[in-house]
């Protein structure tokens, strides 16, 4: 299937952001009963698909709009207010559509021949074993926390280190192992997102998989890829983390304001919303949450004006923008809490839904792109001429 030369009509940002606000109120409704059953419905994941979601970050020649990230994120925004595990599913589950423009077309051929609509999984983490073969590689292990991998038919993007013959580590790659060469482990028992269904997988015995079907993940070139997909892998997937950690926050300050606005003030007259303390936790949450929404779309700005032009994001660029992404984690988790410790004892209710979406935070911002302590490190050692470690902005050096 290629439409490359197709009209392909394309929402403006403001209608797709309107239609994920639209969803909210469903969403919310929803929440408790996604975090329950484990498994966000494929009801849900029609819903994304038929609101077009799913084709933001998709190329043209299959069908998609070609978007900026950016878009993607402001959508995720949204969402992560109505639902947190349904937002998490449509972050993972529409973030791999702008993968394949990275990658050999023929992978985006195979999949999406016949079915533009397939979804993919993934689980980067380096958990399994990779070896060299004629024509491709065969993959092999077991990978945690594949979020949404039972609504992906099109399969997963499994992380593994590829190792030189002295058994130095040369690369973290993808490969898209079909699904019939894994199965899932239902082992996704947490505190907090459990509707994400981020089970496990594995794959039995070794699989084969052709050299188009895999890519580098920190190998960072110029390519003649189209705009859209100049963006270094990080700042993409990490950057869609953030954006749907942004929203949990949002949804947090969405329920606070509702119920102190209708709460009594039990230690003295008047409403709990004329309590200057109430009022001055809101106040600095919706800063913090509003800082951290600019910093990731100054973010998206700064290298938009650098692939715009057909250039690579500069590598001072991607050093700052590492820390700036992964900071909205705890900025976020920071808002959370703040409101949280004010709701008081009627927070921790089952039936309240501001404990579902603090859980949700508390286990969102412990997500491997949300290491703003590291990464903090990282920044410093760069501006102090260290250079940057291995496999974080590139491939590291020929030992």
């Amino acid at each position: 299937m290629n439409v490359a030369n197709e009209m392909i009509y394309a929402p403006s940002v403001k209608e797709l952001v309107a239609r994920a606000n639209a969803m909210i109120p469903a969403l919310r409704a929803s929440a408790a009963e996604v975090e329950q059953a484990r498994s966000v419905p494929a009801e849900t994941i029609e819903a994304f698909r038929q609101a077009g979601f799913f084709k933001i970050l998709q190329p043209r020649r299959w069908g998609g709009w070609e978007m900026d990230p950016g878009v993607f994120s402001r959508v995720l925004m949204e969402l992560g207010r109505g639902c947190p595990s349904s937002a998490w599913n449509m972050m993972i589950l529409g973030v791999h559509q702008w993968e394949f423009g990275t990658m050999d077309p023929r992978a985006g051929e195979a999949l999406w021949a016949t079915d533009p609509n397939i979804l993919v999984a993934s689980s980067y983490a380096p958990f399994g074993k990779c070896r060299r073969v004629e024509g491709g590689w065969l993959v092999s292990g077991e990978w945690r926390t594949s979020s949404g991998c039972d609504h992906a038919e099109g399969g997963a993007m499994l992380g593994a280190f590829a190792f030189d013959e002295k058994g130095n580590p040369r690369d973290h790659r993808a490969f898209l192992v079909s699904r019939d060469d894994y199965e899932i482990i239902d082992d996704w028992h947490v505190v907090g997102l459990g509707g994400t269904g981020s089970k496990s997988v594995r794959i039995k015995g070794e699989a084969f998989v052709p050299d188009y079907r895999s890519h580098s993940i920190v190998d960072y070139r110029k390519s003649n890829r189209p705009e859209p997909y100049l963006y270094p892998f990080s700042q993409v997937f990490y950057g869609a983390v953030s954006s749907v950690i942004i929203g949990y926050a949002r949804g947090m300050i969405d329920l606070y304001i509702e119920q102190m606005t209708s709460r009594q003030n039990v230690m003295g007259p008047g409403g709990a919303a004329q309590n200057p303390y109430v009022k001055d936790k809101l106040g600095n949450a919706a800063l913090l949450v509003r800082s951290a929404q600019a910093r990731l779309a100054q973010v998206y700005a700064d290298a938009s004006a650098h692939v715009s032009q057909g250039e690579l994001v500069p590598l001072n660029d991607r050093v700052y923008h590492a820390l700036e992404i992964q900071r909205c984690g705890k900025d976020c988790l920071d808002a959370s809490l703040m409101l949280w410790k004010k709701l008081s004892a009627r927070a921790v209710a089952l039936s309240n839904p501001a404990q579902l979406w603090m859980r949700a935070m508390l286990v969102a911002a412990n997500h491997i792109t949300q290491n703003e302590d590291d990464t903090a490190g990282v920044l410093g050692g760069y501006l102090l001429g260290q250079g940057v470690p291995p496999f974080l902005f590139g491939l590291p050096e020929a030992q």
